[in-house]
């Protein structure tokens, strides 16, 4: 098992998230790739059962996580888009939150609370339910069984190019006007099809 970096996902052009931001935040992301395929090769490496060939496991799930997340992340970025009126996930939000813009508030809210970490429009199969939902950690915290529609990066590296330190909320809100929605609609359809399968 080897990782390659997905550079077809790597967005440009984007209202109020720079090329250059991407293209610092594609460097850590290409990061995540390079030590998770060092870890794969010294656990390969390691004796089976010693301590560091357990902590070479218990470090994969973050790294590995951390390729995950941004290529969901850079995968759900085009140039400004608007959902479907008519489709299930605008129906499905509207149903949860009143109407999409009330979901795009709590997303939004979600993904401004202290603390950095991810904010995810997650979709139950077993259910049917939506959730914004928080995650602290790139491997701690994810609804088990759930499966990820948008995913937002509210690490500080996605933003402090362009918008400083203190730029949490104007960020949030450039990646709310670069949604690729064609993308994170399929996803929605895919998950309750029951054939989630893709993160690009």
């Amino acid at each position: 098992m080897r990782f390659e970096a997905q550079d077809h996902l790597k967005p440009k052009a984007l209202a109020g998230i720079s090329d250059d931001q991407i293209g610092q935040h594609w460097a850590l992301y290409e990061s995540y790739v390079k030590a998770a395929n060092g870890l794969l090769e010294a656990a390969a490496k390691a004796k089976a059962g010693s301590p560091q060939w357990a902590e070479l496991r218990r470090r994969l799930g973050f790294e590995i996580d951390g390729i995950v997340l941004h290529e969901y992340y850079f995968g759900n970025l085009a140039s400004s888009s608007q959902p479907s009126p008519g489709s299930d996930l605008a129906a499905d939000a509207s149903a949860t939150w009143g109407s999409v813009a009330g979901w795009r508030e709590d997303f939004a809210k979600t993904g401004g609370m202290r603390g950095v970490g991810w904010a995810i429009l997650y979709h139950d199969p077993a259910t049917g339910g939506l959730f914004n939902w928080w995650v602290s950690s790139h491997d701690q915290g994810h609804p088990a069984g759930f499966h990820p529609v948008i995913v937002l990066d509210v690490f500080e590296h996605a933003w402090m190019v362009d918008h400083g330190a203190g730029g949490r909320a104007e960020y949030i809100a450039a990646f709310l006007e670069n949604v690729n929605w064609e993308v994170v609609e399929q996803r929605y359809k895919d998950s309750k099809a029951g054939r989630f399968t893709a993160r690009f």
